[in-house]
């Protein structure tokens, strides 16, 4: 090997101790918070590796007593034998009561404090995974998400728990030992302490390859939970288009090449036990022949023999603990450098330090305040709200393939605005820009001369309502569905029910507003969700409201019912709606038509049409299609 590849070997390593060293770092703030719990486990390791240790020695002491040998302790030597090893007997009870009593509760501490941070990090992980954009989300598989936020975060919560303070406590311990051997015999002691320095770095050897084998193990795992989730989500077209035999063999294949990662880690863990195995046989060997040649000498008594060869079973009984739990912590590190990966992601879209909130509120009053003006029909023009405007917007979702393209519009306070064109033409991302889901990548938009960048995301959201053409439904009854946590009355919920015309079906359910939907709300029909969907954005009283289709969903008598409430909950709202049915936009103010991101047209129903261009080329195959 040259000299370069060694020391680029070498850098490796090191870097990867060095890596190692700022994961571990990532989780003492969470440890800080559970310092005294913590501290308390950390002092019990001194009783119990005490009491551990001197057990060999009371044995060694009861043989030396008995074979009446000069290695026996002062305080022993002129008593009877009966009573001495009655002494013995209950110093070696007293040890064990120690060890085992204070090893019980030193193990509940220790697995309260993994527990409790791994809940405070799957906390902080899921409160971090739902602050990142919607980008993030459209990049990553909701399998691999999952499997971080479970199966990762019980891992790194061993590395504290079972991991560091386990391996702590066996360092302890096998100090201990070696303290007392050396203080006995030096001799037998070295020949131990010669036999633990290559067992060591065959250990950390073999803990590396299980490291990089239990990360594929990771991936793999994320991989095979990414497909279980697509085909449980996507059932109706895996049995409708008859995909079952084919995912079948796809998810064999993955679950094939994760069972291969496993084993190899089954091997390294294995390795390890069996090598420590075979050492510590040696050790005992060792001993016995070395204290036997002492004891031919008369360097060695039959007491200290016994001692030593006791201590030879116990210096590997740590080790062997040592090496398990150094496996926790490499299978620890791995899920602590995955679930950082996600903790270190950035948040794409955060709120400013708003200074100009304060210019906002000078302007208009706080968004609580508008609430209570439009609540009131005031109508004043001078405090008129709900103006959109895009200045030279553009927008990529990757690179610089750009879906919006020099946005450049005004939306007046009340008025009504359609979005139409082809797919791909950029509405839905208008949409999400307006939303704050994403940030343009040139340009700005403002809402009543305002950056939305300098408004907190949680006003923004409370200053508009999005109705999407699919309503999404959460485990949970009608109400809380409605309400979506926030703190709204009944009878708030019962008047926004009644607004969108809805109430009738709420009633007719098995239990009213307290039914329970299940997840998703398959329990009950597209066009009821969408409907629920309405309830949700009448009760915030919006300013601005967004419809993307969203009456698709519902069938002719049902969206003749929440027409009529739709034009009631528009009154003195600005509103924004995408629709591809040109009849249900003919009575807007304005329509934007757009190709390619590009607004392209704009105008009234009849202007369009009398321009002859791509919107009444829609038009009229729309009605040659009727």
């Amino acid at each position: 090997m040259s000299t370069y590849q060694s020391l680029k070997k070498s850098y490796k390593k090191y870097r990867s101790r060095e890596n190692d060293w700022r994961l571990f770092l990532r989780l003492v703030p969470y440890a800080r918070r559970s310092l005294r719990l913590l501290a308390l486990s950390m002092c019990l390791l001194v009783p119990i590796a005490l009491a551990n240790a001197v057990q060999p020695l009371l044995i060694g002491q009861a043989i030396s007593l008995i074979r009446n040998e000069p290695s026996v302790y002062e305080f022993l030597r002129n008593r009877p034998l009966l009573q001495g090893l009655n002494i013995l007997e209950g110093l070696l009870l007293v040890a064990i009561i120690v060890r085992l009593a204070f090893t019980g509760f030193q193990g509940f501490l220790v697995q309260k404090l993994g527990q409790q941070i791994t809940a405070e990090i799957r906390d902080d992980l899921f409160h971090h995974v739902t602050s990142l954009s919607v980008r993030f989300f459209d990049q990553t598989p909701v399998g691999k998400l999952i499997t971080r936020l479970t199966s990762d975060v019980e891992a790194l919560g061993d590395v504290f728990s079972t991991g560091a303070v386990g391996i702590v406590s066996d360092v302890f311990s096998m100090l201990v030992i070696l303290g007392l051997m050396f203080s006995i015999q030096w001799q037998i002691a070295c020949l131990l302490l010669v036999l633990l320095l290559p067992i060591s770095l065959v250990i950390v050897y073999f803990q590396q390859q299980y490291r990089q084998a239990n990360y594929k193990v990771r991936e793999e795992l994320s991989i095979l939970n990414s497909q279980l989730q697509e085909n449980i989500v996507g059932i109706n077209v895996v049995q409708l288009f008859r995909r079952e035999k084919f995912n079948a063999e796809l998810f064999r294949t993955t679950n094939k090449r994760y069972k291969q990662q496993i084993d190899k880690t089954i091997f390294y863990d294995s390795a390890v036990s069996a090598i420590l195995e075979w050492i510590s046989l040696v050790a005992i060997a060792g001993v016995l022949w070395i204290g036997s040649w002492l004891l031919l000498e008369k360097s060695l008594t039959f007491g200290i023999l016994s001692t030593f060869v006791l201590y030879a079973q116990q210096l590997f009984d740590p080790l062997r603990n040592f090496a398990e739990k150094f496996t926790v912590i490499q299978a620890g590190f791995t899920a602590i450098e995955r679930v950082t990966n996600i903790l270190d992601e950035p948040i794409e879209i955060r709120d400013r330090f708003n200074s100009r909130v304060s210019v906002y509120d000078a302007k208009f009053g706080y968004i609580d305040e508008l609430v209570a003006n439009l609540e009131s029909e005031n109508t004043d023009s001078s405090a008129e709200l709900g103006e959109i405007r895009f200045e030279h917007v553009w927008f990529a979702y990757k690179g610089n393939d750009y879906v919006i393209k020099d946005l450049d519009f005004t939306i007046h306070p009340g008025e009504k605005i359609a979005l139409v064109g082809p797919t791909g033409a950029g509405k839905s991302s208008i949409i999400r820009l307006l939303c704050r889901l994403y940030e343009p990548t040139q340009g700005r938009i403002l809402v009543d001369g305002i950056d939305i960048r300098d408004l907190p995301q949680a006003e923004l959201r409370r200053y508009l309502a999005v109705i999407l053409q699919e309503g999404f439904l959460f485990a949970g009854d009608v109400k809380s569905n409605i309400t979506l946590g926030d703190n709204y009355t009944f009878e708030e919920v019962q008047q926004a029910a009644e607004q969108t015309n809805i109430a009738q079906f709420i009633e007719l359910l098995p239990k009213g507003y307290n039914t329970q939907l299940r997840e998703r709300g398959t329990n009950i029909s597209s066009g009821q969700k969408q409907l629920l969907a309405f309830a949700r954005a009448a009760i915030r009283n919006p300013q601005v409201l967004v419809l993307d289709e969203a009456t698709a969903s519902l069938d002719v008598g049902t969206e003749a019912l929440i027409q009529q409430a739709l034009n009631q909950l528009l009154v003195g709202r600005t509103a924004i709606i995408i629709a591809h049915r040109l009849s249900t936009i003919r009575n807007v103010n304005r329509i934007f038509v757009l190709k390619r991101g590009e607004l392209i047209e704009q105008g009234s129903h009849d202007e369009l049409l009398q321009q002859g261009g791509m919107y009444a080329t829609l038009h009229n195959l729309q009605m040659l299609g009727k």
